[in-house]
């Protein structure tokens, strides 16, 4: 079965449905490339998946323990170098809401779950991950 379906819309633009849900994203060349930077980029969605799957696989393991992690913040700082054009960096910090009441152990195993989602296994070697929690 196919994931998602990517159509051309012109002016640098696509839009991709996901074929299971039909959730829809649109996408934007960066106005560095020629885009008008009004949507994500495709290089944007790359560096946003590695903080979302991290999230997504830290949030497995809460579950699973019975630990609150709602409203944890990911940002995400794409960089981007040149001959060729890539992703040469993607730095993702995590802000924890106060009151979560995890412990050193606790914190442990949801970094490494974090270091272990398939996106950050799926990535270049070459693409520094700099990932920073901050409890």
């Amino acid at each position: 079965m196919q994931t998602a379906e990517i159509i051309y819309s012109g002016e640098l633009r696509t839009t991709a449905t996901h074929l299971q849900s039909g959730s829809v994203i649109e996408t934007d060349a960066p106005v560095d490339n020629n885009g008008k930077g009004e949507r994500f980029s495709p290089t944007d969605l790359v560096a946003t998946a590695l903080g979302s799957c991290m999230l997504t696989i830290m949030g497995i393991k809460a579950r699973d323990n019975n630990w609150n992690i709602e409203g944890t913040k990911v940002s995400i700082k794409k960089i981007m170098g040149t001959d060729p054009r890539r992703i040469t960096g993607i730095n993702v910090v995590f802000d924890f809401p106060a009151g979560h009441n995890l412990g050193d152990k606790e914190r442990t195993i949801l970094e490494r779950a974090a270091h272990t989602c398939p996106v950050a296994y799926s990535v270049h070697p070459d693409i520094k991950q700099d990932i920073t929690f901050n409890w």
